[in-house]
């Protein structure tokens, strides 16, 4: 009876520990990332309730996708449909947690000093947009798992930059310390993409348009950043707020002091 018990059960496929393992190695980055920043001192807790509410929010979706992928990999289905839902309604907070974030770092002038706070004003935002477009891609196409599990992963790439940007020494590569955080997170998908063709002798299409639509955000954000709509947006997210007096297209000085986050 144990061995029928057993074989009915079903094994992981290849695909079910791929994304597992992606998504354990994702955590272990954002946890590293944003640990190391701590062990630096260069983060604190003394930080506005906002900082603290944005936080929960995209701590808790890393949680959120490394759980959904360990109930597929031990075949707990029921779990990861609830999970799903609620997976779903997290967004719209963790959406709106990271636009006043950003609006508030731009408007108080404490952008850190190796990106141009209007590119930082453009690409924060436009991120998390192409995160949550790749993201609910997925949610509608949950019943074709290819593809949505791709679509998950390929959004939850592009939240690595800022893990990654704690790690790498973002100083010394400006002025392209965000689209260097980009590129490895690229790595990502192409890496999935080079599995599959490894495995099944073709890549799957939902990498190419996971990779498109990062690939199309960069350049939405290049050409917003430098492009006539650049300007007008920073003046008109900044009116009226020390930010105003910060030039949109140049760099801080480096801090006298140690270089602190989460005083958005």
């Amino acid at each position: 009876m144990a061995t029928i018990a057993q074989h009915s059960i079903p094994t992981p496929t290849s695909d079910d520990r791929f994304f597992l393992r992606a998504a354990i190695v994702m955590t272990i980055v954002i946890v590293a990332g944003f640990s190391f920043q701590l062990a630096m001192g260069r983060s604190t807790f003394a930080s506005p309730l906002r900082v603290h509410f944005h936080a929960v929010m995209f701590m808790g979706w890393v949680g959120i996708y490394l759980l959904q992928n360990v109930f597929v990999a031990t075949n707990r289905m029921g779990l990861h449909k609830l999970l799903g839902w609620i997976a779903a309604m997290w967004l719209v907070p963790l959406v709106i947690s990271a636009f006043v974030v950003t609006f508030a770092m731009v408007r108080n002038g404490t952008v850190p000093f190796f990106f141009r706070p209007l590119h930082f004003l453009v690409f924060d935002p436009l991120s998390v947009v192409a995160f949550t477009g790749l993201t609910v891609s997925a949610i509608v196409l949950r019943r074709r798992t290819d593809w949505h599990r791709r679509l998950h992963y390929c959004g939850m790439s592009m939240l690595l930059a800022p893990a990654f940007g704690r790690l790498l020494p973002l100083p010394l590569l400006q002025p392209l310390a965000w689209e260097t955080t980009v590129a490895v997170t690229l790595l990502f998908p192409v890496l999935g993409a080079w599995l599959d063709l490894r495995r099944s002798g073709k890549i799957h299409p939902a990498w190419f348009y996971g990779v498109a639509t990062i690939l199309a955000t960069v350049l939405l954000i290049e050409l917003i950043t430098y492009g006539p709509l650049g300007p007008p947006l920073y003046q008109w997210v900044t009116e009226g707020s020390p930010g105003a007096s910060v030039p949109a297209y140049d760099f801080a000085p480096p801090p006298e002091g140690p270089l602190m986050t989460g005083r958005a």
